[in-house]
């Protein structure tokens, strides 16, 4: 859809951000010389990534949230508004990841998708959470080959024209995204059973676990502001001495303090800082989603089989 077509956001139960808006941010349709291919917006970077993949050159794909930003609890702008209305489609994962997001549709008028309609989901365990559809179904290479099929549908939809290009870039993604799977499958096969077990901070990993055959432990299930109760540590630390479990990891955007708790107290190896919820800059580990899951692979086949960072 042209940029001149594109319809207004309406802010009756945003005041904060209008006053945000009205002094000063300025569209892309209002700026000399801007992209008119159609616009996509995004509500984390993965997402992102993923969508310039699918698109190739055909939409222009922006990310709400920037590289490092927990997404959880992550609280909008006006400028996020701003780029909201001159979206032409939003994508959010769903799952209740984005608490925050229910007020971009009620405001904006723009079409958005949930990329993870459709993955076996998995519930959480445990706390205030207990019961809620974990969010991270990213984080499996089998889920994500379900995202990418999304995308292509909802960028078919939006301009037709480029409909065999969303296709075959879906198509060379998804094999990329199924050798990561086989390949962790095929290294993990070596462990014995007891050890094949991903410990972490976040109960993030519930979907790559289970696809790879993994036992998951965690010391909380949500990034919250309160995290790591004495319990919780106790269990995680009882999880890992009974099984023998030969590493342990963290993710990025939360501090491993907790779980260096838990080293102490079995001998375990911390393995090493695995990547969820953001990329990181292009000079970082992690700054397309296929290095994401390579760096993550990487680090827990290295710890778990004995070559620990």
């Amino acid at each position: 859809m042209p940029k001149n077509l594109r319809r207004t956001v309406t802010l009756v139960s945003m005041a904060a951000l209008m006053a945000g808006l009205l002094t000063g941010c300025v569209t892309a349709s209002a700026t000399p010389g801007a992209d008119d291919r159609p616009r996509v917006l995004t509500t984390f970077t993965v997402l992102a990534d993923m969508a310039r993949n699918v698109a190739g050159d055909h939409l222009e794909v922006e990310s709400i949230t920037k590289v490092g930003a927990e997404i959880h609890g992550y609280e909008p702008t006006p400028g996020d508004v701003a780029k909201a209305a001159e979206a032409d489609l939003i994508l959010d994962n769903g799952l209740n990841l984005e608490a925050w997001f229910a007020q971009f549709v009620e405001s904006a008028d723009v079409p958005h998708v949930v990329v993870s309609e459709g993955v076996d989901m998995i519930d959480i365990t445990g706390d205030a959470y207990d019961g809620r559809p974990n969010p991270h179904a990213w984080m499996s290479p089998v889920n994500a080959q379900r995202y990418v099929a999304n995308m292509v549908d909802a960028f078919s939809e939006l301009a037709p024209e480029h409909a065999d290009d969303f296709a075959a870039n879906g198509e060379a993604y998804t094999a990329e995204l199924q050798q990561i799977h086989e390949e962790l499958v095929s290294e993990l096969g070596a462990l014995p059973e007891n050890q094949r077990a991903l410990v972490t901070c976040e109960g993030a990993f519930s979907y790559l676990a289970r696809d790879a055959g993994l036992t998951e432990a965690y010391i909380w299930p949500v990034n919250a502001e309160q995290q790591a109760t004495p319990q919780q540590i106790a269990a995680t630390i009882e999880f890992v001495a009974d099984n023998e479990v030969p590493a342990v990891f963290c993710e990025s955007t939360v501090s491993d303090k907790p779980m260096q708790q838990v080293v102490d107290a079995t001998g375990a190896e911390f393995g090493g800082v695995l990547y969820v919820d953001s990329l990181s800059e292009a000079e970082g580990p992690v700054p397309t989603y296929l290095d994401l899951l390579r760096h993550d692979t990487e680090t827990i086949l290295a710890a778990l089989t004995g070559g620990a960072r």
